[in-house]
Parts: structure tokens; C-alpha cells; sequence
């Protein structure tokens, strides 16, 4: 009796393991590498709906190699990598097992190609009843290498989901578009707040996907555009994105992962934690720059309740940090946390594409009420 219970056990262990390991990486040919057959294109136009193995596509769809022509413009690829680009109201698909009632977040590369002013349709439709939607802008290019990775959460509310990319843009030229070429998926766990630190996810070790042949990091889009932030515990409140980073590629200052301020004022984050009013709290954190070539003079912006503190720091653009600190008194049971970069900040690389502080172990903690001189 006691075996068989152990052989269920091992059983249900190894199939939950799989359920979790199918949400974490590549969706089925999300790097595109299985493309359609030579009589399904037209030129690099793909002719069927389903010609790319575990996706369906709709409009005008490209399948695009490395070196690609349009015309005297070569359509650069990572060495190696396929990608697709969707055309005027264009779209992919694919059905995804996913975790019911769980945040997970998709994470997928593209470049801009025609258009500066492209967007895409992200949305997750189980039925026709409701459908979880955000719009991605691209027209800010962050990385030196012509290519982003853009990451956007939701809910499950059903064991399957099916995840559409879309295309809204109506250009002249119908084969404008962005290019993709790769999409993951990952689950979410949901942060919680601890005795040591009453911020969520205060380390950032915790966020979406990150692509491991790429070397640019994350964008995380702004709240008003991803009502389920892929950054748990974590508000992207501002105009443009924040990056989340890592360490095999760039400078952290604890752990793997941390976020780079990357827009001035218009890229910030911010948390509200529960607070008891007339207590008083200290907000620590790291500032520091990401070893990407980003020098120059630094400011983060700290928030909390009633108090602000400016933080500065001189970037050579060659990894490091400096501790700060921030001390207040809650004046609400609730008490938003915020941060900001204080200037715009670009790469020296000539690259022309933003950059900017690292902010990284954010903790708060309750402390005494300092005693009042007799």
C-alpha cells in the first residue's frame, strides 16, 4: 500500500512539474525556425493560414530570413533567426495551456521595419465573451541593435487561452510592418510582502521572460497600456517603459535581475504598501548604471508619502551602485512608493537609444518613532 502511495505521489509530482515547465519559455515555434513550405510562399508572402506550423495567421503576413531584402533596404535578423512580419491588419496566433486563475506574462522581440509611429495589439481571448487586450507603442527604439523585447501580463481565467498579435497600423505600404521573431510565456508568481522588507518583489527577482539569445533586456510597458503588470508587486505608472535587466548581460547590483530607469520622468514605477499613519518608516534602495555604456550624471527620484530625496550618481557607464535612503512618516494607511529618473540619459555607442539608472533591493521597514529632545 505504502509503495503504490508513493508511485501516485512521484506520478502527481512529475505531471504538475510538466503543467508549470509548459509556461515557462518558448511558446511551440516561437523562434519561427519551422517556417511554411516553398508552395506556400509567394515571394516571402505566406499564402496559407496555417502554414506556420502551431501558429494561424490572418492578412498579410511575411515569413523573413536573415538578409532579407525589401527593395535596397536589407531587413536585418539576428544571425541565424526567422521572423515574421505582419502587415496592415495582420495577425498570429496560437492556442496556449496556461494556468487558470494565475498572472503569467508573454515576452516577445521585434524590430520596427517602415513605420516610426508602430503599435501592436497584444490580446488574450478565450471566447467571445471577453477579451484581455493592451496596445504596445514602438516608436522609442531602446536598443543599440535595432530590436526590443517587449513583456505584457495577464490573468488566466481559463485552462486555454488563445494569444493574438495584431498589427492596427494602415500604412500605404501594405508590407509595412514590425518584425517578430520570438515569443514566450511565462507564470507569474505572486509576490508577498515579509517581516524583512514590506515591499513586493523589492529585489526584482521576480518579472517576465527573459530571452536568453538576446542581450537588450525587457520593456516593460506602461500601466495604461497592461492592466496586469508583468513586473508583480510592481506599477510601470508613466508615459514610457522601464527595463527589466539581468545579470548575465548586464551590471546588478543584488541577485540577477534589477529595472533601468530609461526615459527621464516619463519612466517610472511605483508600489502602494499598506502603512500604519504616524509610524515611521525607512525606504532603502541602490542606484547604479548597468555597465551598457550609459555616463553621465545620474538622478533617481524617491517618493514616499510627504517625503521626496533626489539621489545622485556619476555613471562612467561601467557597472556599479550607491546605497540611499529615505525616512518618513505615513500619514495614511496606504502609502504610494515611487521612483523616477530625474534626466534623459542616451548610450555613448552613437547608437542614439535611451538609457538610464539602475534601481535595484528596494526594502521598507518600520523603525521606532525617534524619541523628541527634552
Amino acid at each position: 500500500m505504502m509503495h503504490r502511495f508513493t508511485v501516485l505521489f512521484v506520478v502527481l509530482c512529475a505531471t504538475f512539474h510538466i503543467a508549470i515547465s509548459l509556461t515557462d519559455g518558448l511558446l511551440r515555434n516561437g523562434d519561427f525556425k519551422q517556417g511554411p513550405r516553398p508552395w506556400q510562399l509567394n515571394g516571402t508572402v505566406v499564402g496559407r493560414h496555417n502554414a506556420i506550423p502551431s501558429w494561424e495567421i490572418s492578412g498579410f503576413v511575411e515569413y523573413i530570413k536573415a538578409g532579407q531584402k525589401q527593395g535596397d533596404m536589407v531587413l536585418v535578423v539576428p544571425e541565424g533567426a526567422h521572423a515574421v512580419r505582419l502587415g496592415n491588419e495582420a495577425s498570429i496566433k496560437q492556442k496556449v495551456k496556461v494556468v487558470k486563475g494565475r498572472f503569467h506574462s508573454v515576452t516577445f522581440t521585434a524590430a520596427r521595419t517602415c513605420a516610426q509611429d508602430e503599435r501592436l495589439n497584444l490580446s488574450v481571448n478565450p471566447n467571445v465573451e471577453k477579451n484581455d487586450w493592451g496596445i504596445l507603442p514602438m516608436q522609442t527604439l531602446y536598443s543599440s541593435d535595432g530590436w526590443d523585447s517587449y513583456a505584457w501580463g495577464f490573468q488566466a481565467d481559463f485552462p486555454e487561452v488563445e494569444f493574438v498579435i495584431h498589427n492596427p497600423g494602415v500604412e500605404e505600404d501594405a508590407a509595412c510592418g514590425p518584425l517578430i521573431y520570438s515569443v514566450a510565456l511565462k507564470l507569474l508568481n505572486p509576490p508577498k510582502r515579509t517581516k524583512a522588507n514590506l515591499i513586493k518583489n523589492g529585489y526584482f527577482e521576480e518579472g517576465p521572460y527573459m530571452m536568453p539569445n538576446t542581450s537588450w533586456g525587457v520593456l516593460i510597458p506602461p500601466h495604461v497600456e497592461d492592466d496586469h503588470s508583468p513586473l508583480p508587486g510592481w506599477m510601470i505608472d508613466s508615459l514610457k517603459a522601464v527595463k527589466y535587466i539581468d545579470s548575465d548581460h548586464f551590471y546588478v547590483p543584488e541577485g540577477k535581475r534589477a529595472v533601468e530607469l530609461v526615459a527621464g520622468k516619463e519612466s517610472s514605477l511605483s508600489q502602494v504598501v499598506h502603512t500604519t499613519p504616524r509610524k515611521v518608516y525607512v525606504l532603502t534602495f541602490t542606484v547604479g548604471d548597468a555597465n551598457n555604456s550609459c555616463e553621465g550624471s545620474m538622478v533617481v527620484e524617491a517618493f514616499a508619502g510627504k517625503e521626496t530625496v533626489k539621489v545622485s550618481y556619476e555613471s562612467l557607464g561601467r557597472g556599479g551602485f550607491k546605497r540611499a535612503k529615505l525616512q518618513f512618516t505615513a500619514v495614511s494607511e496606504r502609502t504610494r512608493i515611487m521612483f523616477l529618473s530625474s534626466f534623459y540619459t542616451m548610450k555613448s555607442d552613437h547608437s542614439g537609444s535611451l538609457c538610464g539608472p539602475v534601481l535595484d533591493d528596494v526594502k521598507l521597514l518600520s523603525v521606532r518613532t525617534p524619541r523628541r529632545a527634552a
